[in-house]
């Protein structure tokens, strides 16, 4: 689960770099909300994946 985190975290993060520099005020938001939530998912991911004794990918 870690891995589809990291694997939309990377448009999250070109989103936000796009949307920092004025592409779109939506845009903006949107990328500024997305690295949050990204990483929220990371974390519960490693939790979850910690619980259950599954090592670290």
């Amino acid at each position: 689960m870690s891995g589809w985190a990291l694997i939309f975290f990377l448009p999250a993060i070109l989103s936000a770099y796009l949307g920092f520099f004025g592409l779109a005020g939506l845009a903006a938001t949107i990328a500024k909300v997305l690295p949050v939530v990204f990483v929220i998912l990371l974390i519960v991911s490693g939790i979850a994946n910690a619980v259950r004794g599954r090592p670290a990918v």
